[in-house]
């Protein structure tokens, strides 16, 4: 099975906002880069495209490393709080669990790879996490020209 490593990172101007998402992917030092935004988005929103859309550009089954400082994506996973919220039909002590749409898209892209999950500290000295983070902001500025 191939290996890929996966870093992603979403950014948002406001909360919601301006969004940017950026995923690097690596595979036998090959790298290809994606990036996007939305108008009028969330932090968490933009941190599941991220991963959403670098998972969407294998087209095989591999083995993932994935690599995020968001602790909300990659604690709903190392503390299944998915396993939780998918038991519970999408719902948490205090409500609705928001992005549901986004969240089953991972689930069902993640069925289909060996993903292993790792918590960077963003904003510190992971080279491709703060390249990831330049690229969304990047994208930010890109709608913020448009509007």
């Amino acid at each position: 099975m191939k290996e890929i490593v996966l870093y992603t990172d979403g950014a948002c101007s406001g909360n919601p906002g301006i969004g940017g998402w950026a995923a690097i992917l690596n595979y036998n030092g090959i790298e290809k880069i994606l990036s996007g935004g939305e108008n009028q988005t969330t932090n968490n929103r933009m941190e599941l495209m991220a991963v959403i859309k670098g998972l969407e550009a294998i087209k095989e089954k591999c083995k993932v490393d994935i690599y995020s400082d968001s602790a909300y994506v990659v604690n709903a996973f190392l503390q299944d709080w998915i396993g939780n919220w998918v038991k519970n039909d999408w719902k948490k002590n205090k409500g609705q669990v928001l992005n549901v749409d986004l969240w089953k898209k991972l689930l069902s892209l993640i069925s289909q790879h060996d993903v292993t999950w790792h918590k960077v500290k963003g904003h510190a000295d992971n080279e491709n996490n703060n390249r990831c983070d330049k690229i969304a902001r990047g994208e930010i500025e890109k709608i913020r020209k448009t509007l």
